[in-house]
């Protein structure tokens, strides 16, 4: 039974007073909801969480400092948690993962309709939990440390070769400025350098600066060939770049890019979301029975993608300038009809679908059914019928 509040208290404290005495001798505590889904959206310092019940009801919003997070968790029976797959978000899953949650990693791009309206870290983690709960919701694989450490080594080689590229041109620039120019390549940049130091019509202010920059291209050029090094044992460790090889325009810096990048390749259902995640498929914007196509996406991995197109356009020319024995007949068919950029297009989406197909099923480059010349075609036909 509820006391009566002192005499003399005013009304709304009167009310507070009766309500929290009746909460506080309540014969029994109401049941916990168990939360079934949890958003988090992560960030440097705080993290903002969203849970729903199973009605999906939101009983949880709460904002947690970054030492608080696995604390939490831990004190939490199993979840479902949805994070982005950004920045840490694959030390974040394998963390929970431990603690008996069920991570589910979504790109940021497929969580963004999920928002409701305005942007701020309460939103995100409330789109996440939204996003989460669809079923055709597609994931990203949680990566393990030995994987992320592929990947560094694959980023490190990127960011190298970047900086090369970028020294290069600032090379070639400075050099036009003094009427002094060579041809595409990053191998003809030496001797550019070279000519520089033996003009002596150049500045001898330009000269030392030019020589500068000459000690920075080979320190760069001497940490890509370390790079590459550390690649080749990876990828003499590795069957299954080594059996991509056998593809033609594959090579061992592609195939170990491949399945540094995409080791878990059972999460794309067909060869062709596989080509779709490296952007080499072309944009859509069909509408009332009319398609209209343009040019590719280029979501995705962008190294990964400019390899793949760079080998394509390996293959062309040695196939233009008749250095292929055996060139692939729909290729010179496309060529004839098409330019030599699309169709490089077409033949590194043609070798990503054969990318996946090997790394899914454990088979090797077969040529003849990659390529089937038209008497292997007709020999097919028949024996189908």
């Amino acid at each position: 039974m509820v006391r009566a509040p002192p005499v003399g208290v005013d009304g709304p404290t009167r009310h507070r007073l009766c309500h929290d005495e009746a909460v506080n001798h309540s014969p029994k505590e109401p049941p916990v909801e168990k939360i079934i889904r949890i958003g988090m959206d992560t960030s440097k310092k705080f993290f903002q969480l969203h849970g729903v019940n199973q009605a999906e009801q939101p009983i949880l919003r709460r904002r947690l400092k970054r030492k608080d997070v696995l604390p939490f968790f831990s004190r939490l029976e199993p979840a479902v948690v949805a994070i982005e797959a950004c920045g840490a978000g694959h030390y974040w899953a394998r963390e929970l993962t431990k603690l008996g949650h069920t991570v589910k990693m979504i790109a940021p791009q497929l969580a963004k309709p999920y928002v409701k309206r305005g942007k701020n870290d309460a939103a995100d983690a409330e789109a996440l939990c939204e996003a989460a709960s669809r079923p055709t919701m597609r994931f990203v694989p949680v990566k393990t440390a030995n994987q992320q450490a592929d990947l560094m080594l694959a980023g490190e080689r990127d960011r190298l070769v970047r900086q090369r590229t970028q020294l290069a041109n600032t090379i070639r620039g400075y050099a036009a400025e003094f009427g002094l120019t060579e041809r595409k390549g990053i191998s003809q940049v030496e001797l550019l350098l070279a000519t520089i130091a033996a003009d002596e019509t150049v500045p001898t202010l330009a000269r030392e600066l030019f020589a500068e920059h000459a000690a920075e291209l080979t320190a760069l050029q001497a940490k890509i060939d370390a790079i590459d090094m550390r690649l080749k044992t990876w990828f003499r460790s590795n069957e299954v770049a080594k059996r991509l090889t056998g593809i033609p325009s594959v090579g061992q810096v592609i195939a170990s890019m491949a399945v540094m990048k995409a080791p878990d390749p059972q999460a794309f259902q067909t060869g062709r979301d596989y080509a779709a995640w490296m952007g080499l498929t072309p944009k859509d914007h069909s509408t009332a029975g009319k398609v209209t196509q343009g040019g590719i996406t280029r979501a995705g991995d962008e190294t990964l993608r400019s390899l793949l197109v760079e080998g394509a356009m390996a293959v062309i020319r040695h196939t233009l300038h008749g250095h292929i024995k055996e060139p692939m007949p729909w290729l010179l068919k496309l060529l004839e009809r098409k330019p030599v950029k699309l169709a490089a297009i077409a033949l590194a989406n043609k070798t990503a679908r054969i990318i996946w197909k090997l790394m899914t099923t454990g088979e090797t480059y077969d040529r003849t059914r990659a390529c089937p010349t038209p008497a292997a075609s007709a020999q097919a036909v028949a024996a189908a019928g």
